[in-house]
């Protein structure tokens, strides 16, 4: 892994991956909109920035050449299938053999065997119902986006992550195929590790075709469930 893609890289999760990304010594290039540029003047020497829409096919044609590997962050922004669109961007263009991870939320179920809370079902629902109606935010096409992905012969993760935080890094998250599973009760993980994971992944042949559900290593149902865990190293 030599040269990688950061798709969404001028938001807090994209930031974070750059870090770690920079961290392990990879060449890092990124798409993200032209008036969120000025966002990462402090990786200004270290990163190419392709400035455009995650959805433009153009960008993300040239972006992605070249590169061994693409995370990319499936923001639901709009009714535009702006998600579905990114997606199949990359799956079209990435090149072959790449490692392609992306990251959504748990409310994205790959095989219908997760287990939801009340809260977080009347959640989804209802914020995806006023979201779509002011045209902020469409859950459904992030929906449509991972559908296109789990379909795909690519060597795809999707990595989906619980509450998130900010403070200092825990270390790797542990993970699970399914939520409700114990070990993801706590639903909280820091920013800065669900970057981590993303990074982690894309040299983890584990995780390919997977769609972890991620949790703080250090939060109470990490420990108390150690058994239940999917783990990676720290």
């Amino acid at each position: 892994m030599k040269r990688i893609c950061i798709i969404g890289i001028s938001g807090k999760l994209g930031q974070y991956m750059t870090e770690h990304a920079l961290a392990r010594g990879y060449e890092v290039v990124g798409v993200c909109r032209p008036e969120s540029v000025g966002k990462l003047d402090r990786f200004k020497d270290q990163i190419t920035l392709f400035p455009g829409r995650t959805n433009d096919r153009d960008v993300i044609a040239a972006a992605v050449r070249g590169c061994d590997g693409v995370l990319t962050v499936l923001a639901p922004w709009g009714t535009d299938n702006y998600a579905s669109g990114t997606a199949q961007a990359v799956l079209d263009f990435a090149d072959p053999g790449a490692r392609l991870i992306f990251s959504c939320g748990w409310h994205i179920s790959r095989d219908g065997k997760d287990r939801y809370s009340l809260k977080l079902r009347a959640f989804v629902a209802v914020f995806g119902k006023i979201a779509r109606a002011l045209r902020l935010v469409d859950l459904n096409d992030q929906v449509e986006a991972t559908n296109r992905i789990f379909a795909s012969e690519r060597l795809w993760t999707v990595v989906r992550g619980s509450d998130l935080e900010e403070g200092e890094s825990e270390g790797l998250p542990v993970w699970a195929r399914h939520v409700g599973d114990p070990v993801l009760v706590s639903n909280l993980t820091r920013r800065t590790d669900f970057a981590l994971f993303m990074v982690h992944a894309l040299t983890d042949d584990r995780l390919i075709h997977e769609a972890p559900a991620i949790v703080g290593r250090n939060t109470a149902s990490a420990r108390a469930h150690p058994q239940a865990a999917q783990s990676v190293p720290a």
